[in-house]
């Protein structure tokens, strides 16, 4: 892939993709050693594209919230797509091996894919592990349809009083618009290569 243009750590969060944007394609390799892209499930109605990885403590807290999502809005169209974004030199515990072992003790039921170039991550413009990037399909295309946390209780799953990912597909799926299209990702800073 080429010709994108590549934005350091220091960049603003608002670089990159924003809601109502069409949705940047990729072929990134899953812990499965087999290729994903938008265009991998042909039923899919949009996709909850999160940017998480093994090591940050916030993406931890999440992986059974991801996998609850993804129990739950997969067979309506709507599956978790996880992208590993970190810079494995700079974060180790994030190799494509321990994503594999991850996903394997986790019991992942979604693909987990590497982005070894950091080529998506900067066109999304995604700034911290975990960050959700809500996709909706619009003709052939899938658009941006909501952007930032997937709840308001990163540390306390039963504290969660605002469910900004469900509440979005479901606003979707009824047809209406999306009240709340974007929030602040909280987790770790993506780690950048040099």
């Amino acid at each position: 892939m080429t010709g994108l243009l590549f934005f350091g750590a220091e960049e603003s969060p608002h670089d990159g993709l924003k809601v109502g944007d069409t949705a940047l394609n990729f072929s990134l390799k899953n812990v499965d050693g087999k290729m994903v892209s938008l265009n991998s499930d042909a039923n899919a109605k949009g996709y909850i594209l999160v940017f998480t990885c093994n090591t940050c403590p916030y993406s931890k807290m999440y992986e059974d919230r991801l996998i609850a999502l993804h129990n739950k809005y997969a067979n309506q169209g709507y599956p978790v797509l996880a992208i590993q974004p970190n810079n494995a030199d700079k974060s180790p515990g994030d190799s494509y091996q321990l994503m594999q072992q991850r996903a394997k003790d986790k019991g992942f039921p979604f693909a987990y894919v590497v982005d070894e170039t950091q080529e998506i991550t900067t066109a999304y413009g995604a700034t911290n592990t975990p960050h959700v990037y809500l996709l909706n399909k619009a003709g052939n295309d899938f658009q941006v349809a909501y952007i930032g946390a997937i709840d308001n209780n990163s540390r306390n799953a039963s504290a969660v009083t605002r469910k900004y990912v469900e509440e979005a597909i479901e606003a979707l799926q009824q047809g209406k618009s999306v009240s709340t299209t974007d929030t602040k990702a909280i987790g770790c800073t993506i780690k950048w290569a040099e």
